[in-house]
Formats: structure tokens, sequence, C-alpha cells
């Protein structure tokens, strides 16, 4: 992800990291990726936890509205914060490349029982 401008052009690796790494083990480091940055007391994705932990991403000079943003694009509830289902359908929508190949990580993830 480079920023330029304002716009933000997308390197979309998730694809490749499923196939490396399986789908259960992807869904995983997903759930690793969500315990990153969500706010520890409420098990949630919160503004404020998303502004403390944005430096791991690399955005830290994002603007509070542009995080704003991006919690109501996850939150699908309109809770003002993101579950770890959310982000992982969030994750899902912003790669082209995991929605096609959604279905089959569905049915890959209920064969395993996860």
């Amino acid at each position: 992800m480079a920023l330029i401008g304002h716009a933000v052009e997308f390197q979309d690796y998730l694809p490749s990291m499923m196939q490396t790494l399986g789908t259960e083990a992807f869904m995983l480091e997903l759930c690793s990726g969500f315990r990153l940055l969500m706010d520890v007391d409420k098990g949630l994705i919160t503004f404020e936890s998303l502004k403390r932990n944005i430096m791991l991403l690399g955005m830290q000079d994002m603007r509070d509205d542009d995080l704003v943003c991006m919690l109501m694009e996850g939150d699908l509830d309109g809770d003002g914060a993101i579950n770890q289902m959310e982000f992982c359908i969030l994750m899902f929508r912003l790669s082209p490349g995991l929605m096609n190949g959604s279905k089959q990580c569905v049915e890959e993830l209920y064969a395993n029982g996860m």
C-alpha cells in the first residue's frame, strides 16, 4: 500500500496468502490481525484502538475522518465498532481475489469444522 496524494494504491496479497497458508491457517491469520487492532477490553476494533494501532499498518498519517470512514465501511451492525466477523467480511470485500474464491473458502472452512 502506498500513499499517492490522497489516494491509496493497494496491492492485494490476500489471495496468495490464502493459497500459501491454506484456508484454515489464513483465517487464523485474519483473526490475529483483528486482535492486533482491537481494543483488548472491548474485544472490538474501535476508533480509539484503530488510532492507537494504525502505525502498525504504516498509516500513522491518516486523518481522524479517514479512520472513521474505515470503521463505517466495516461496521455492519451499526454499533460504531468492528467485531471479528465484520473484520473478516471486510477483508474479503476489499480483496477482489478473495471475493472470487470466497465460496470455495467457505466450503473448506465448513468441511474443517471452523
